[in-house]
């Protein structure tokens, strides 16, 4: 699976917050200025396409619900964006985060819980 557009990620975070939704629910999250409803939903069709997003039909109108889970999708794209800028190597990502974004003493103690439990 390819990562996401950003619009497709837009759509997908929408999804995953409402669990399942019309074109017109998606479309109700979205801020203004609102995107135009063929544009969402065109989006959802080639989600759904792509099989990440499926759907329940009721007569000529489509339920939509996200078959891809955020932790899923979340994980494939950390691994590949590990992958293509850090060499694959976890330290240098979390090296270069810190490097941008210093840490205080509670993260730090919450970081290494984290990695002494694995």
């Amino acid at each position: 699976m390819d990562k996401l557009t950003k619009k497709e990620e837009e759509v997908m975070k929408i999804l995953w917050k409402l669990q399942k939704g019309f074109v017109k629910d998606i479309l109700a999250e979205f801020p203004d200025p609102k995107p135009p409803y063929n544009t969402i939903s065109s989006m959802v069709r080639i989600l759904q396409e792509k099989g990440i997003v499926g759907y329940k039909q009721y007569g000529n109108t489509y339920e939509y619900f996200p078959l891809l889970t955020k932790e899923a999708y979340r994980k494939r794209y950390m691994k590949a964006f590990i992958s293509d800028y850090f060499d694959d190597s976890f330290s240098k990502a979390v090296a270069a985060f810190i490097e941008e974004e210093p840490l205080d003493q509670q993260e730090i103690a919450e970081i290494l819980k984290i990695i002494k439990s694995k």
